[in-house]
């Protein structure tokens, strides 16, 4: 495993920290997720989501259904990325945004995220 992009994105005082990570395995996806709970201890959730070749996976980690996990691995699906997890790490920060602000703001540190892996290794 490979950290490859990161990202801050905050908004009404929540941050969202997004994660690239190249992957070669389910247990790489375990392993980094326990590492990121190890380092942001007093983060309110970290969904994720990633692609394999012979499997994938996502988790809104309690988030409303649909509003962090799916769309992460939507990013990934789209953009072709076999072989990556992304993983965004928030920090609730006292102001609800709701389902439609939860999914944009994951979305959002997703991109950041993933743009940084295309600049620095050219993938697109």
């Amino acid at each position: 495993m490979n950290l490859v992009g990161t990202s801050l994105y905050e908004i009404k005082k929540s941050k969202f920290y997004g994660y690239v990570y190249e992957i070669l395995s389910v247990d790489d996806v375990k392993e980094i997720l326990q590492q990121l709970h190890q380092e942001h201890k007093k983060s309110t959730h970290i969904p994720y989501a990633y692609i394999l070749s012979n499997t994938a996976g996502k988790s809104d980690d309690k988030e409303p259904q649909n509003t962090a996990g799916t769309p992460l691995f939507r990013l990934l699906e789209n953009r072709g990325l076999s072989g990556y997890a992304i993983f965004v790490v928030r920090y609730f920060g006292g102001v609800k945004l709701g389902s439609g602000g939860l999914l944009r703001s994951y979305v959002t540190a997703g991109k950041m995220a993933i743009e940084k892996l295309s600049n620095e290794d050219s993938l697109f």
